[in-house]
């Protein structure tokens, strides 16, 4: 049975409107940046966001979930951009994670301070959101609101000898060296292979009178890091009675992803002087370690179809050739 002109013209069109080839569409691009983003492949992970927000710029998932894969990929000023925009859009807890993060990475920590205490006033079971508010309120001079928050830390992550750490070296600034010393003995419980807990915890002992232990202590800290200056320095003191002590320096975080709030594995522990500055840490970002995973769970997807088919405007064309060459042979 032979095709109309009529028919023939409206296959044309159908041919034209409804291409064959699919196209993803805002969604698609968010999930693929989520999925990328969970296995640790954040610069993919930025590219596939970048691709959602080109087709829907006010995606504000996506917004956030680029901020959070920025951030683990360091580059915190452009995750602080991105996640205020997202902000600006809807409150996402994703978002405020992710600014809060930025901003304790780059050291503004006033601002940091606001920021997790807004986060965590939504979402109270990020041990380390409350580890680097803890953090920011040492860096800001507040030692008792350091307290409450590493607290509320060791609380959800009582097996982290960093956190330990970071309690016992508040208590000594405020020279409260019973209370360092059993922050120190938690930390120790969790982990021996650490030089600066040792080195630490021999400070809260000397300052308590309690030389010999003290003294054990700063032996434990030259036997696991042989060139630790300030534990040798300490040992001579102690070893005098002197009241004098090299005390180690507030740590600052180090990356291993994510703060203040992971543990510490044996193996990572300083070993030379140069990098006795503290116990190795985990850092948390985004979705605890740097973790993108959304807190909103994505709709599923749908496919889409790019408005032109190269394919389908040639089949057309020919199409269209064969019926009007049909319907003149049918008028002559």
């Amino acid at each position: 049975m032979q095709m109309s002109a009529k028919a023939g013209i409206l296959l044309v069109i159908i041919l034209i409107l409804v291409p064959a080839v699919a196209a993803e569409d805002s969604l698609e691009w968010y999930t693929r940046g989520q999925n990328a983003a969970n296995a640790g492949n954040y610069a993919d992970a930025v590219t596939y966001y970048n691709n959602a927000l080109s087709l829907d710029p006010s995606y504000a998932f996506a917004l956030a979930g680029k901020a959070m894969a920025l951030n683990a990929l360091g580059q915190y000023s452009e995750a602080l951009d991105a996640a205020n925009q997202a902000l600006a859009i809807r409150t996402s807890t994703d978002a405020q994670n992710a600014m809060a993060y930025a901003l304790f990475k780059l050291g503004r920590y006033d601002e940091a301070v606001a920021a997790y205490v807004n986060f965590t006033a939504t979402v109270t079971n990020h041990a380390d959101a409350y580890c680097n508010l803890a953090f920011s309120y040492v860096q800001t001079g507040n030692p008792d609101a350091a307290l409450k928050a590493y607290a509320q830390c060791a609380n959800l992550d009582p097996h982290n000898a960093g956190t330990w750490n970071q309690i016992g070296l508040v208590y000594m600034s405020q020279d409260k060296y019973t209370e360092a010393l059993d922050a120190f003995n938690h930390a120790t419980q969790e982990t021996t292979k650490s030089a600066e807990i040792w080195n630490n915890k021999g400070l809260a002992l000397a300052a308590l009178g309690r030389y010999q232990d003290a003294l054990d202590c700063f032996n434990a800290a030259l036997t696991i890091s042989p060139v630790y200056a300030d534990a040798e320095k300490n040992k001579e003191s102690v070893m005098g009675k002197s009241q004098v002590y090299q005390v180690t320096g507030s740590p600052t975080p180090t990356k291993a992803p994510w703060v203040l709030g992971g543990g510490t594995s044996p193996a990572t522990v300083p070993t030379t002087a140069a990098a006795q500055t503290a116990v190795n840490v985990t850092e948390s970002l985004p979705a605890g370690t740097i973790a993108v995973t959304a807190t909103e769970t994505p709709v599923a997807t749908k496919t889409t179809y790019t408005p032109l088919s190269p394919i389908g405007a040639l089949t057309a064309i020919v199409v269209a050739g064969i019926v009007f060459a049909g319907a003149k042979r049918r008028k002559n």
